[in-house]
């Protein structure tokens, strides 16, 4: 027997070694100063579209004036705007600065956020082109000997600040070292080991993922936590498709002990591998449904970037920059007014704030399945590379993020936005006369876009989000859904064998395979500006009203009435279709010639509202999402919905109880919060992976100008586009 135990030892320590060397394999690590400074090498943290000698065929290095051309190095950037995020050398400065810094210089640390820490908002607005930049500092959060910090760093003098942070619940973000290393962790325990080989999966098989735990009142729950649950990778690289179902490993995430094993799902078997990949490379045979299609610009992109982050296009100008918690923050935008020339601002910031993903099974394995993806897990640090062609078109401009490890060390995630512009065949506007008039009009006009895109791959689901700008003066957000469901093992290969009393909290979507109903909603942050930041709120709804008798033929008819919001409260909206509004951002001191005031409006689009009971502990966190539109006063420190820190957090930051303050917010500098949402009752079309859906919202002017902004933009003639023959005709 003991040298069974020896021998069977000895295997699951060469299996734990093997699967550790296969994992940093994997891994990205922190580059050299030699690699930073030539990005000549192999080295992942030094991208293909940085190395020198790297040649892109469809995005090739072009004249610098050039909005696509692919930049090559960071080790020169400088700011040139008070908004610009840190540079490698200010991150290089940060890190030098915070080692040497008393909390942390005979500790283990670790840097959870390292971003700029913006002007105030009045000095930014001040500022000009050409002005001396504000003082650059960072914001710092951080964590040694098991305390969180939240500090300033004055890139100029040193000077650290520290701030008060124990008034509230939760932990910060979460580092990529935090999910990378806990992942390892189960397997320093023999009764994780042994019941995966009794699962039938072998140890160098095995993926598993680091799951946020929620908050549920528990008492194990005054330390910093993760779930983990594993997958089996043979023969597939969809390894989400073959969960260990009913096995959950709880890890200390600062010591990485393991703190408790689950193993409820025995009985479940592993779902096959079989027709699970969805790598082109390994289909048997493919559809060319389409022939492939792009977008020819005879004369080039019509967008210029100016000093890497002011875009600037047909009549708009906004500030772009990749952020590790929001993914992308769109600032200071601006649109030329026609008549005027003037150039007017609409909105000071924009950001999605907070993501929140409830799953409705209530098993052992899957009730803290409630994921907050932007506080937790970073939808910025997400973010992949975008894959030119596919992501993003000919003429996209690529932005890549610099952001800070856990120790401080600078490093590049390359394509993470890109900038293009669109043309679906859309109609800016057009009118035809009607033959009876005797007049032969026939005018159009195409409908060509901007978009800035990202795509966040939080672990198995895909988001791409895209900020659209239209020159009408419409602002489009757009959120779409791809990648990887989240599924359950289940003995079942048929709905045939489900007892008609037993929930399955979900569909059958192929054999021992279900797929679990979930909740999508995406909150973003709009500091309107609408000529100013002084703006009010105003709910225009239509209602019902009656003719006198005698008055007219017609019994009814609807009329608009304005309702300007005096505080919060009068702001909390819940979309209903049966009581229609529009909803109004005005500046009541600016009017058009005819009197009324300036303003954009929220247009909804498909929303879903969130079910659950309200002192369900997930929905207590997820507060935010009680409902689609909510509006504050402007605070530099409320800026995302679910908390500062979001992990592990009892839901006492949120929007929703700041908004409980009911302060004014009638002619004041305010913040509008609109939240996307889909439920999602998973199907056999999304598996193995899904088709995007994708739902949007409009921020479009209303009596923002004196009329059609694109009158005078003029039609396509042939002359202006290249004849493009087809290989062959039909």
């Amino acid at each position: 027997m003991e040298g069974k135990n020896l021998l069977r030892y000895l295997f699951f320590l060469s299996a734990i070694v093997l699967l550790l060397y296969f994992t940093l394999l994997s891994l990205p690590y922190p580059p050299s100063k030699a690699e930073l400074l030539d990005c000549t090498t192999s080295s992942p943290w030094c991208t293909s579209k940085n190395r020198i000698q790297s040649k892109n065929p469809e995005n090739p290095i072009t004249k610098p004036n050039d909005p696509t051309r692919q930049r090559q190095r960071h080790t020169a950037d400088v700011p040139h705007h008070p908004l610009d995020p840190l540079t490698l050398t200010e991150f290089n400065r940060v890190k030098k600065i915070i080692q040497s810094h008393e909390l942390f210089k005979d500790s283990v640390y670790a840097l959870h956020s390292v971003v700029l820490e913006e002007p105030e908002k009045k000095a930014v607005l001040k500022w000009k082109k050409g002005d001396q930049l504000p003082a650059r500092k960072a914001t710092v959060i951080a964590r040694a000997s098991g305390v969180s910090y939240v500090l300033t760093v004055d890139l100029g003098t040193g000077e650290v600040t520290r701030h008060e942070t124990n008034q509230y619940s939760g932990y910060p973000t979460m580092t990529l070292e935090d999910m990378s290393s806990v992942t390892w962790a189960p397997l320093a325990s023999a009764d994780f080991n042994r019941t995966v080989i009794e699962r039938g999966v072998d140890l160098i098989d095995l993926a598993c993922l680091p799951i946020s735990p929620g908050w549920f009142g528990m008492a194990e729950e005054s330390r910093r936590l993760i779930k983990v649950q594993c997958y089996s990778m043979k023969d597939t690289a969809n390894f989400y498709m073959r969960p260990i179902e009913g096995l959950t490993v709880v890890v200390d995430l600062d010591t990485k002990e393991v703190v408790k094993i689950n193993d409820n799902g025995k009985n479940i078997p592993i779902p096959k591998a079989d027709n699970t990949d969805y790598r082109f490379s390994v289909q048997n045979s493919y559809q060319r449904l389409v022939n492939p299609i792009s977008i020819e610009q005879p004369n080039g992109p019509s967008f210029t970037i100016e000093d890497d982050h002011l875009v600037k296009w047909a009549n708009w100008e906004f500030h772009l920059k990749p952020d590790p918690r929001a993914g992308v923050i769109i600032s200071r935008v601006m649109v030329r007014d026609p008549s005027s020339g003037e150039v007017r601002s609409v909105m000071y910031q924009g950001l999605t704030s907070e993501l929140f993903v409830p799953y409705m099974d209530p098993s052992d394995a899957w009730y803290f399945k409630t994921y907050m993806d932007a506080g937790e897990y970073g939808f910025g640090l997400q973010a992949m590379p975008l894959d030119p062609l596919n992501d993003c078109p000919r003429n996209a401009y690529y932005m890549d993020g610099v952001f800070a490890a856990a120790d401080g060390t600078p490093y590049v995630r390359s394509n993470m936005v890109c900038v293009f512009e669109s043309y679906a065949g859309d109609i800016g506007w057009r009118h035809s006369e009607s033959p009876i008039t005797g007049m032969k009009i026939r005018e159009a006009r195409p409908k060509v876009t901007l978009v800035v895109r990202m795509a966040a791959s939080v672990a198995n689901y895909d988001y791409i989000v895209d900020w659209e700008f239209q020159t009408d003066g419409l602002i489009r957000i757009k959120v779409g859904l791809s990648g990887i469901l989240m599924v359950k093992g289940t003995p079942y290969v048929n709905v045939n064998q489900v007892n008609q009393q037993e929930s399955l909290y979900g569909t059958l979507l192929s054999e021992n395979v279900i797929g679990v109903i979930h909740d999508h909603y995406i909150t973003f942050y709009l500091d309107m500006d609408v000529d100013g930041s002084d703006n009010s709120f105003v709910n225009v709804h239509l209602q019902r009203d009656y003719t006198s008798p005698g008055e007219s033929s017609r019994m009814s008819y609807l009329k608009a009435v304005r309702k300007v919001a005096k505080t919060e409260k009068d702001a909390k909206i819940k979309l209903k279709l049966n009581e229609p509004s529009e909803f109004h951002v005005v500046n009541p001191s600016k009017t058009t010639r005819v009197g009324n005031p300036v303003g954009y409006k929220v247009v909804p689009g498909a929303t879903a509202a969130n079910l659950l009971d309200l002192n369900d502990p997930p929905q207590k966190r997820g507060a935010f999402t009680n409902n689609q539109i909510w509006v504050t006063p402007y605070n530099k420190s409320e800026q995302w919905a679910g908390g500062l820190f979001v992990y592990q957090s009892h839901g006492d930051d949120t929007l929703e109880v700041w908004s409980q303050r009911d302060e004014p917010i009638e002619n004041k500098d305010i913040v509008l919060w609109y939240t996307l949402g889909f439920h999602h009752i998973p199907c056999q079309e999304d598996f193995p992976i899904m088709p995007t859906v994708s739902s949007s919202f409009d921020l479009k002017p209303v009596n923002f100008f004196e009329s059609n902004p694109i009158l005078r933009i003029p039609p396509n003639v042939d002359k202006d586009l290249p004849v493009c023959k087809a290989a062959a005709s039909a």
